[in-house]
């Protein structure tokens, strides 16, 4: 896993800063570097006119006065206001503030339309209450103003953990952020809040990690590249697996899944469909037709060990029979892709899926399907539902959304945040659901191919760009797959 797409958790991150210390880089240089970071950002993106600087009580508020004395230093004029005393403030950041030689004035929210640039150094990451009193007034009327607003770690009031904000929260044009970014950056609606992100390296030494080991990452090419299938010149075509797809008498889905696993690499896809959607026609005439009626026929389908990946849902309908089918694909052991009605027939008793679940699976619930299926679980901040959904179930959640989140049984756990909002369109997930197919049928490690059948939807889509459909996407993966294949060369 790379250490790059790494994301720390509010917990972690000052374990980094305490090992950090230990291991021999003081703490002010930390925070010295911190302050200077957000003051080059203003510079850089805002380089005219007055700015404000809100500091709060703790160590964000120290960062705040470095950069207040080093954008005073550079010419700005620059005016501070403290949430609280000078004279409580404590340690690194007390020191800080001493260095600071303007005024310190008291919180003003009537004064802060007054000013160009607004650097928000209020609260931490870790703010585990919602904002009241003075504090609130301030973040209101930062807000109002309509003024660039430069925020120190994370917007204050956004909790970095879950992306949620604790009551009202700062609505930054940039985040300046440090060593690793945190889920909060990523979540929504934690990344609209955020603006731009920024991470800066402020001297914390990267071997840190191996300490920490944290088990979340951004879901970026750099988490699965190495993994992703590579063609051979003496390849064919049964090397790269075979995806059956059970379709239904509405055959649009499973087309739409099975273009997407031949296009994202599997060697063969066929399609196990009633007879009446076999005469609909459409779709590439690469897809395969198997004529399949009812239960017997299913059967009678992935007894062909070849199929090495089977996947059901799209179009399926959400009955008894699809129910059965389902259970019929995980006893035979192979990958599975369960997704839409796959997951809703399971409704009334999840444990019965839960318990069917034996080898290679990925589940690919929306918040609705979700709720559905782990209902308990469903009131949790997004990272802890998803991860205890994949250890009660023994499979790779992708749990969709803009900021769609993967899980694996393991633990491990991706945030995506390539999504364009064109994804938003009928048929998108059943695509999704080939992609993960196609992967898995090339011998991709589950978790990684769910991750990588995610980055590369997004991808599609981006390339796709507006006003695309479903059946654009599985055309579109074929420049982001074509740019991976070549970095990686």
């Amino acid at each position: 896993m790379s250490d790059n797409a790494v994301l720390l958790t509010v917990a972690e991150m000052a374990e980094a800063d305490h090992r950090a210390i230990t291991g021999g880089v003081a703490g002010q240089q930390l925070m010295e570097a911190a302050g200077a970071a957000v003051a080059r950002m203003v510079q850089r993106h805002h380089p005219h006119g007055s700015v404000l600087v809100l500091c709060g009580p703790g160590n964000n508020g120290g960062d705040g006065f470095v950069a207040a004395r080093l954008l005073a230093a550079a010419g700005r004029n620059v005016a501070v206001m403290l949430l609280g005393e000078v004279s409580v403030l404590r340690g690194d950041a007390a020191v800080m503030a001493k260095q600071w030689t303007g005024l310190v004035a008291m919180p003003a929210p009537a004064l802060v339309a007054g000013h160009d640039v607004i650097v928000d150094a209020l609260f931490g990451a870790g703010l585990g209450k919602p904002l009241s009193g003075a504090a609130l007034a301030l973040v209101e009327a930062v807000n109002a103003s309509g003024k660039p607003i430069v925020a120190v770690d994370l917007p204050s009031g956004l909790h970095g953990d879950d992306g949620q904000p604790r009551g009202v929260a700062i609505r930054a044009t940039r985040t300046v952020t440090f060593f690793r970014p945190k889920p909060g950056h990523l979540l929504l609606p934690g990344r609209q809040l955020c603006g731009h992100l920024h991470v800066a390296d402020i001297g914390i030494p990267a071997d840190v990690l191996n300490a920490i080991k944290p088990r979340q990452w951004q879901n970026d090419p750099a988490l699965w590249r190495a993994a992703l299938p590579a063609l051979r010149v003496d390849g064919h075509k049964y090397a790269r697996g075979h995806v059956l797809v059970r379709g239904g008498a509405l055959a649009g889905a499973a087309r739409l899944a099975g273009h997407a696993a031949l296009r994202i690499g599997a060697g063969l896809v066929t399609l196990a469909q009633p007879r009446e959607a076999l005469l609909q026609g459409g779709g590439p005439d690469a897809l395969m037709r198997q004529a399949c009626e009812g239960i017997p026929d299913w059967r009678h389908a992935i007894a062909d060990a070849r199929r090495n990946v089977l996947l059901l849902g799209p179009g399926n309908g959400a009955g008894a029979a699809t129910a059965q089918a389902v259970r019929d694909a995980l006893a035979r052991k192979r990958a599975v892709v369960l997704d839409a009605d796959a997951l809703t027939c399971f409704a009334d008793d999840p444990k019965a899926l839960f318990r069917a679940i034996a080898g290679s699976c990925i589940l690919t619930p929306h918040d609705g399907e979700f709720a559905r299926l782990f209902p308990d679980l469903a009131p949790l901040p997004k990272l802890e539902r998803a991860r205890q959904a994949a250890k009660r179930s023994k499979a790779v959640i992708v749990l969709k959304g803009a900021d769609t989140v993967i899980a694996s049984p393991d633990g491990r756990l991706a945030i995506n945040a390539n999504a364009p909002p064109d994804l938003a369109t009928a048929g998108a997930g059943d695509v999704l659901a080939g992609f993960c197919a196609g992967l898995l049928a090339q011998a991709m490690p589950v978790f990684e191919a769910a991750c990588a059948a995610v980055w590369l939807h997004g991808a599609a889509a981006t390339t796709a760009g507006p006003g695309l459909i479903a059946d654009d996407l599985p055309l579109a993966v074929r420049l982001p797959l074509a740019r991976l294949r070549h970095r990686g060369a």
